[in-house]
């Protein structure tokens, strides 16, 4: 069992496949997934894209710099909106972030970061990696390794990781472990290039799973391969 894990969503996982806003039915199932972990007593660090509100990259009419900025600002408010739900449900949430100084939001200082999961805290880093031009992929895996995370799980639309689309192709192969090089050899899309490379130079196991499959979650915490893992040695 992963007694402390990084879980990286995408900001659909907040609105529903496709739209945009806050979805509370999803929501709801977000809250009962993530309660039935922190019973376990499992650390939990989230890192939420913005993609329920707007993608900075889809502004093609400003420079790189400012829409990057825009989308980071973007998980801000979902971090935001996420810690008042969730302590609305009894889930004490605490928010760390480098790029704001809002009064419900911290600063990121490690030790305070374990303090707070002492406390009992689940915590959100918002904000990405603080900088322009990078993802929340590269942010989650720089913030799993940041708190020493058992395992970064990356939560998606699809059972894992395959040789090809399986929305596309009813051939589709699914991965049920992969080595980080047997991955780059394969040319897969599990994170960006960037954040794979932080994983992989820090032994950060991945693990991708369908998030809206009912109990993959806990699945996953109590070391279940619901998905595709990702390794640094022999995948055998």
């Amino acid at each position: 069992m992963y007694k402390k894990v990084l879980l990286k969503l995408s900001g659909e996982v907040l609105s529903g496949e496709g739209q945009k806003g806050f979805n509370l039915d999803n929501i709801s199932y977000l809250i009962k997934e993530l309660k039935q972990i922190l019973e376990y007593g499992t650390n939990v660090g989230i890192v939420i894209g913005a993609g329920n509100l707007f993608r900075g990259r889809e502004m093609s009419e400003l420079s790189p710099t400012i829409a990057d900025q825009i989308g980071m600002l973007g998980t801000v408010i979902n971090a935001l909106y996420l810690k008042d739900i969730f302590e609305k449900n009894g889930i004490r949430t605490v928010i760390v972030s480098q790029v704001t100084s809002l009064p419900s939001i911290r600063p990121i200082h490690y030790d305070d970061i374990n303090l707070y999961f002492d406390a009992g805290y689940l915590v959100i880093f918002a904000g990405g990696t603080s900088n322009p031009f990078f993802t929340t992929d590269t942010a989650a895996a720089l913030r799993a390794v940041e708190m020493k995370a058992e395992i970064l799980i990356k939560g998606t639309k699809v059972p894992g990781v395959f040789d090809k689309d399986p929305k596309i192709y009813d051939d589709a192969k699914k991965y049920e472990k992969l080595t980080f090089d047997e991955a780059i050899e394969k040319n897969l899309k599990i994170m960006d290039t960037e954040a794979f490379s932080i994983c992989k130079r820090y032994n950060m196991h991945i693990m991708v799973l369908d998030f809206f499959e009912k109990g993959n979650l806990l699945k996953a915490i109590t070391g279940e391969n619901v998905g595709t893992l990702v390794v640094p040695g022999d995948s055998k």
